[in-house]
């Protein structure tokens, strides 16, 4: 068995990033939120695109209103009223002043912004009362963002608020990597799907819906190969045109020593070269992985839970990697937290127990789940949001101590 974190650098090692020219599309900007972003954005515009007031208030020449206070205010002529989307048309003279709102173009002349609080207006003029600092509150013309320079880096996700630079840039076509393609299947005779009734011995095939939601939540686009009885010849025929099909392979069942284990065989029978057999990781040991020259294929365990931690702990950030994002956004998350239960293990292999991961005032803090934590019990793995890690030789983490978690 490999270690846990050896295991990780190997699966690491073996994943390519998308980077090749056929692996990039150009998509509308509605259709790119949650892909990544292939190429640089250089925008032609300077951010803000104009000098503008961050304030409601007068625009004012700074030298007609230098030291003015409350006891010795200063008095200026309103030439020009100018709202957020108007172009001005005055140019300030000396003793002159333009009232304006929040977002609107200063006029040519003014280089200073009395907020309206520190006013008092009458007819066509204003009273300053408050001398601010010379150019207070006025945004300059490219000082968020010059125009030419990287505005967005590749391999970045884009969401919410890369989706409103593209917007502001004016870029409606947008470079973004290929959707990563997963084939999933499940292996086993005893395997059924929701819809049939369930036989003596029988169970429902609930890893396909696991792993295909956890895909689809991922951004990559899942490739259904269904229920695979333990035939060798079906095996052999269905991971043949899944690793022909996708760039990762997930397959559930069939990877441990039994006697109708039959996936290692076959991978390489089909001249795949595996690398990682089992791992010392609890749950999950049994874990296949296999690389063929345009695909990795994942051989998971059968039992629900030993599937979905396999998945969070090396299949996530292998995908993210794959899929083109930036190292530092593909390595797993852990969180120091404090316990609120006691939490135990055997101490033999890294183990991983699932539970809630929350914040209370401005701490984190993690609660197991309750009920038996077994492998193949997935009823309480739901509401899953963090997977603390007791390490090798580590039995016991007592009630309020801090204990490494896994942000799932």
């Amino acid at each position: 068995m490999l270690p846990v974190d050896q295991a990780e650098s190997i699966i690491f090692d073996l994943v390519k990033p998308l980077e090749s020219p056929q692996d990039i599309q150009t998509v509308d900007l509605p259709d790119a939120r949650g892909r990544v972003l292939a190429t640089p954005v250089i925008s032609n515009l300077d951010f803000p695109h104009w000098d503008n007031s961050a304030m409601d208030g007068y625009a004012v020449r700074y030298v007609d209103i230098t030291g003015c206070t409350a006891d010795h205010p200063k008095t200026l002529e309103i030439v020009e009223e100018i709202p957020a989307g108007y172009q001005p048309q005055q140019t300030l003279q000396p003793g002159q002043a333009a009232r304006i709102f929040t977002g609107a173009c200063l006029p040519m002349g003014a280089d200073t912004i009395v907020i309206q609080e520190d006013t008092q207006r009458q007819g066509d003029r204003v009273t300053i009362l408050n001398c601010p600092p010379s150019t207070a509150y006025v945004r300059r013309q490219g000082s968020f963002y010059k125009a030419g320079e990287l505005l967005l880096t590749p391999g970045i996700l884009l969401e919410a608020a890369e989706m409103a630079v593209l917007a502001a840039s004016q870029c409606v076509q947008v470079p973004v990597f290929r959707r990563v393609k997963v084939a999933i299947f499940s292996t086993g005779d005893e395997l059924v799907t929701p819809d049939q009734p369930l036989g003596p011995g029988q169970l429902v095939d609930s890893n396909h819906y696991a792993l295909t939601a956890l895909m689809q939540k991922m951004g990559v686009e899942p490739l259904n190969f269904g229920i695979v009885r333990d035939v060798p010849q079906a095996l052999k025929q269905t991971i043949s045109e899944a690793i022909s099909q996708a760039d990762v392979v997930l397959s559930t069942g069939g990877v441990s020593v039994g006697d109708y284990d039959y996936i290692e065989q076959i991978i390489t029978e089909l001249d795949g070269k595996i690398h990682i057999q089992s791992v010392a990781i609890q749950p999950g040991k049994p874990l296949t992985v296999a690389k063929f020259p345009h695909c990795i294929y994942f051989g998971l365990p059968g039992n629900p839970v030993s599937a979905l931690v396999t998945c969070w702990r090396f299949i996530q950030p292998a995908l993210r990697k794959l899929s083109g994002l930036k190292s530092e956004y593909c390595q797993p998350v852990f969180i120091n937290a404090r316990s609120l239960s006691l939490l135990q293990s055997k101490g033999k292999r890294e183990t991983y127990l699932w539970g809630k991961l929350s914040v209370n005032n401005g701490e984190y803090e993690f609660k197991l789940a309750g009920g038996t934590h077994n492998s193949a019990n997935l009823v309480n793995l739901a509401q899953t949001t963090g997977l603390a890690v007791l390490p090798v030789n580590c039995t016991q983490v007592e009630a309020g101590e801090v204990v490494k978690v896994l942000q799932v």
